[in-house]
């Protein structure tokens, strides 16, 4: 199989930060050629990367053509069209990352440090219903149990995608189907524990409230609004609130802080919060109005840098390699 190339210079996007962080699970990584192999918009993808090109092959895919929904239906897009449509939207390349930590830079010595070996930290754009059952699966969990548990909503409630090398891969399941009473019962079954309840009550929730067009209210409406919204939903406080407004609602100044976020703070930013047990909803809103005066409207995206450059297996797992070796490589190609 080909691989189709998608112009994307590797210090905008650096896959193992964006793809290994937390964000989303369903990704895996082959270190022996450095190829990812994971599921979105109800496609299987294999990517990797070269300093000027982000690489794809398009493994199955159930999606249907982007132009259905739109405006301009006299216009047919090609399948190379709406896979590199999928793909710029999901890593948000329409966004100049390289801008944006510079400005950051400016204001933060913090960042301006981690930034040199944590280049082209991507938010990821998910969709929202992956993103919202993928975070409750998160909670007082480790990101291989996550991992597990998210394939087991794809594999007993989506739909199959198609099987390569032996493994089937599957569509995160639509809400309609995670609220059918019986699937808190499975899910225990499963070992999903108490958040089988939280996904089967949530999901029924969404759907009485209006399903897609509920999450789209969410998109339109303010920031806090929005986080105040999804709280409403069975088993969602406010960290996983934050993660689906910053991960697939496009409120990118949400900032879910754990206890993770909080040690970064307390140590850097806002000593007198140094030394407590617990994160309570008055320190939780400290923080996260901190980093939103410091960095802006994409405070969430901003945090996100620090975050990875703080885990101690992304410092494990670094390469040498730079912003600096970035510059070298945008010097090589214009030449």
């Amino acid at each position: 199989m080909t691989w189709n190339k998608l112009f994307c210079n590797s210090c905008e996007l650096q896959l193992l930060g964006t793809l290994n962080g937390g964000q989303s699970f369903r990704w895996t990584h082959n270190q022996d050629n450095n190829e990812w192999t994971g599921v979105f918009s109800k496609t299987v993808w294999k990517i990797k990367q070269s300093d000027n090109f982000l690489q794809y092959q398009v493994l199955g895919s159930l999606y249907k053509d982007i132009s259905e929904n739109n405006s301009n239906k006299s216009h047919k897009f090609s399948d190379e069209q709406n896979f590199e449509f999928l793909l710029k939207k999901y890593f948000r390349l329409d966004h100049d990352l390289g801008k944006y930590y510079k400005k950051w830079s400016e204001k933060d010595k913090l960042f301006q440090e981690a930034c040199k070996q944590f280049y082209g930290i991507r938010m990821l754009a998910q969709e929202p219903v992956e993103n919202l059952f993928s975070f409750i699966c998160s909670q007082n969990n480790h990101i291989s149990r996550i991992s597990s548990m998210v394939e087991k909503l794809c594999m007993f409630y989506g739909e199959e995608i198609c099987n390569h090398n032996g493994v089937k891969y599957f569509t995160f399941p639509e809400v309609e189907k995670l609220s059918d009473p019986q699937v808190e019962s499975k899910l225990r079954e499963l070992g999903f524990g108490y958040r089988a309840k939280f996904i089967q009550k949530s999901a029924a929730q969404i759907v009485e409230w209006g399903g897609e067009k509920w999450f789209n209210s969410l998109q339109e409406m303010k920031y806090k609004d929005a986080r105040q919204e999804l709280m409403k939903l069975c088993g969602i406080g406010p960290k996983v609130a934050d993660c689906i407004c910053l991960m697939s609602l496009n409120h990118l100044e949400a900032l879910p802080v754990d206890t993770h976020v909080y040690q970064i703070a307390a140590q850097n930013y806002l000593p007198h919060l140094r030394g407590k047990k617990n994160v309570t909803d008055k320190m939780y809103a400290e923080i996260g109005d901190h980093f939103r005066n410091l960095y802006g409207d994409m405070a969430g995206w901003a945090h996100t840098v620090l975050f990875c450059a703080d885990l101690k297996k992304f410092q494990q797992n670094e390469k040498s390699d730079s912003v600096e070796n970035c510059k070298q490589r945008k010097k090589r190609k214009n030449k």
